[in-house]
């Protein structure tokens, strides 16, 4: 094979490689935001990120994830509240790349409110502010989702 024709191959290789059609191996930042305490909106949330994970998955692709709860939201990351728990505690063991953030904010309402300390799951990691943790992600190109 001639120098030439193997330079025109390997500039229709990278061209095609480039089309969205040949994007394996894509990384994909997904925020998922959880404002509500509903036991159905929580399960929903977590369906959405292990559907996400699988989808992706499928593809060949990385899916990075992050759950953002605040305001009636926290209780799916509260120690002593959360329905969905257990449910957590193995997705965080099963799923690479998956987050649970805890607005700062709330729990120091909520701990007033309840005139105790909140306890949140280990899982958990504390935002100062579940809403602008969300503003930050989405600019740094998360796409946001809302069961």
């Amino acid at each position: 094979m001639t120098i030439s024709l193997k330079a025109a191959m390997a500039a229709v290789f990278l061209v095609a490689a480039a089309q969205p059609g040949f994007a394996a191996g894509r990384t994909h930042k997904i925020a998922v935001h959880v404002d509500q305490s509903d036991k159905t909106v929580l399960n929903m949330a977590l369906n959405n990120v292990q559907n996400l994970k699988k989808y992706y998955d499928a593809k060949g692709d990385t899916a990075i994830i992050e759950v953002v709860a605040y305001g009636p939201g926290l209780t799916m990351l509260r120690d002593d509240t959360s329905p969905v728990k257990d449910r957590i505690e193995t997705m965080s063991l099963e799923i690479e790349n998956l987050t649970f953030s805890a607005c700062a904010n709330t729990q120091q309402a909520m701990s007033r409110k309840d005139g105790k300390e909140v306890a949140l799951i280990e899982e958990a990691t504390i935002v100062p502010s579940g809403v602008a943790r969300l503003i930050e992600l989405q600019e740094e190109g998360y796409t946001y989702v809302r069961p």
